[in-house]
């Protein structure tokens, strides 16, 4: 089992001038907002370009030549301002200016809305980062979080549980602790019965893999967390074998259908329907520009080349409050 977040890259960087393939929105990846006439005030000042607002990240591209982009993850991000800005197109004028991070180095970029009077540049890509940032529970591993009430989990939204096993040891410590399992479309969650705090959060998202090994206690199911989470080894025996081998089925085939379709947590709710798809037109590419033929299209691919949205509609996004942590304790086998 390979963990979906070795293939995730969309909103861990920052990357420059992307291939068509790579605008294009992966499994659980959502298009949310196109905004044309934004400039890249500081990397591209006097182009006009688009600007795209996916649930992972935002995307720029020149109108004139789209092979001139960038993607910027949310994960990146560090700050999110406006200020004022010297634009070629605007002159000065109030900006977006948001500062990231990647692989050690930081990037500024600021973007410009050429048209006066829309804070719709503003107001969707503060929105959609507080939304991804108040919902990490969805793809963040958490030890020692807010997960129990009422001895029920707490489920986050669009969330259902398939099974809960009680009776299940986690073996972190030499005599191991006693507990209940929740199995849910999501994540795996267990905790602890004498003390409810004692718990882990594991989404899908961060499991690297997951399998039956023999340990000092008996056969046992493995789960082992990807590097990004901090690369845990974390055990849990489960009585009889039959019951453990069934928990494994079920959660590799739940893990099979998040892969394939992953939930990310960042939700939204537009207040003004988009104009349907059929009814978009779509520009003619220049002629230096390579077209690679795919089979699949769908409503982010073609808004790259063409993306109708009134100035006056606006963006309500439901976001979500990731749980505090109290500490973070590390489990072993």
């Amino acid at each position: 089992m390979a963990s979906v977040l070795d293939a995730l890259w969309e909103d861990r960087d920052v990357r420059f001038d992307i291939t068509a393939q790579q605008m294009k929105t992966r499994p659980g990846e959502v298009l949310i907002d196109c905004l044309d006439n934004i400039e890249d005030t500081k990397g591209n000042n006097g182009d006009r370009g688009r600007l795209l607002v996916t649930n992972l990240r935002i995307i720029w591209h020149s109108i004139a030549l789209p092979r001139v982009n960038l993607s910027v993850g949310y994960n990146t991000i560090i700050n999110i301002t406006t200020r004022a800005a010297n634009s070629k197109l605007r002159g000065q004028t109030e900006a977006l200016y948001i500062l990231t991070k990647s692989n050690n180095t930081r990037f500024e970029f600021i973007f410009t809305n050429v048209v006066p009077g829309s804070p719709r540049l503003f107001t969707s890509v503060i929105a959609v980062h507080r939304a991804y940032e108040t919902s990490k529970m969805y793809r963040d591993l958490k030890l020692r979080a807010a997960l129990i009430q009422n001895k029920q989990l707490r489920l986050l939204p669009r969330e259902q549980v398939y099974d809960k096993i009680n009776g299940v040891w986690n073996l972190s410590s030499d005599q191991g602790n006693l507990g209940t399992f929740f199995i849910t479309n999501v994540r795996i969650v267990w905790h602890a019965n004498m003390n409810e705090s004692f718990n882990v959060s594991i989404p899908y998202l961060q499991i690297w893999s997951i399998r039956i090994r023999d340990s000092k206690f008996g056969l046992a199911l493995v789960i082992e967390s990807s590097r990004q989470s901090g690369g845990y080894v974390l055990g849990f025996k489960i009585d009889p074998v039959d019951k453990l081998q069934d928990a494994l089925k079920e959660i590799n085939s739940l893990h099979k259908v998040y892969s394939a379709n992953p939930i990310f947590g960042v939700d939204y709710e537009m207040e003004e329907k988009p104009q349907p798809l059929e009814e978009l037109t779509v520009e003619q590419l220049p002629d230096d520009v390579e077209i690679e033929p795919d089979e699949q299209t769908d409503a982010f691919t073609v808004s790259v080349s063409a993306c109708h949205h009134d100035s006056s509609g606006s963006l309500r996004l439901i976001y979500f409050q990731s749980l505090r942590i109290a500490a973070i304790v590390a489990f072993q086998v």
